[in-house]
């Protein structure tokens, strides 16, 4: 009986372990890139994107990301101009835009300059891309990316996709992207409930991004996803709310000490939580822009 106490202990705690691990470094553990600092990480990434990001991060002492996701050319620049000077990251939705043109490229990009961010199109690209055999066939996603209204890769620093139609998207994207100097995120995990982004399918994910780390600098995911040393994927992670835990429509929220300290990402990104009230997108961004550099700062000085 005591040996059976014993032993019921340990898988207890055992399980214990596991479940903590999971909520924090699900890929195993904190690697030393974990703890290093932006600057330091971008001396050595071998991906220009990430370098510039990590620079431009460290330069303004921000790991924030706006979500931008309104309807109107009206709205966009009111947001891009107020939360400028303490993002990283501007994070648009372009095609839900009612009125949009050229004129609102123009004033986002612009606007990127004056503040000094890099603008993020949340595409999600999924159609086809180059398939397995390399023949030059069915490259619906590099028109998407590159053509068409938006002309996405013109002036979108980086966009992302899902690995479901294999990893011909990215080599489709790539061929766009980088000869213009353009990072790729692929969507790793999902902030919303119920979401099928997990498993095999992000254990899938990331090996498609070891393969192709020139154009893929990281995720849009909840965890770091780094397994080795000599890895530093980018991850960014959407779902933070400082007042609130959800909304009725799936979305689940963390704090930045629990996104940026205790799971390893690079990035928050915000939404409503910012641009909610409009009288106060300023005070709601300095306000997220402090704490997720908080959380870092605390993170590197472990």
């Amino acid at each position: 009986m005591q040996y059976s106490s014993i032993l019921f202990a340990v898988v207890l705690i055992a399980d214990r372990i596991q479940i903590f691990a999971f909520f924090t470094l699900p890929l195993g553990f904190a690697t030393m890139n974990t703890f290093k600092t932006y600057s330091e990480r971008a001396a050595r990434h071998p991906n220009a994107c990430a370098r510039a990001l990590f620079e431009l991060m460290e330069r303004k002492q921000t790991n924030l990301s706006v979500a931008a996701d309104v309807t109107t050319k009206k709205e966009l620049i009111a947001i891009a101009d107020g939360v400028g000077p303490f993002i990283c990251v501007l994070k648009t939705h372009i095609d839900i835009v009612e009125d949009f043109d050229q004129d609102l490229v123009d004033q986002l990009t612009q606007l990127s300059k004056k503040h000094d961010f890099m603008i993020f199109e949340d595409r999600k690209f999924a159609d086809i891309g180059k398939p397995n055999s390399c023949i030059s066939i069915g490259n619906t996603v590099k028109h998407q990316y590159g053509k068409g209204v938006y002309k996405i890769a013109s002036w979108s620093h980086i966009t992302n996709a899902h690995t479901v139609p294999g990893e011909g998207i990215i080599h489709g994207l790539r061929d766009v992207g980088l000869p213009l100097g353009r990072g790729l995120l692929l969507l790793a995990e999902m902030s919303s409930k119920g979401a099928l982004t997990q498993g095999a399918y992000t254990s899938e994910s990331v090996a498609m991004a070891r393969r192709n780390q020139d154009f893929v600098f990281g995720f849009i995911a909840q965890h770091q996803m780094n397994e080795h040393d000599d890895e530093d994927f980018v991850v960014m992670a959407p779902g933070v709310g400082l007042d609130v835990k959800g909304d009725g429509l799936g979305q689940q929220y963390r704090t930045p000490e629990q996104v940026i300290k205790e799971s390893g990402c690079d990035v928050i990104i915000v939404g409503r939580g910012i641009y909610g009230n409009p009288d106060q997108i300023e005070y709601q961004a300095k306000r997220y822009r402090d704490a997720g550099w908080k959380a870092y700062l605390e993170r590197v000085q472990k």
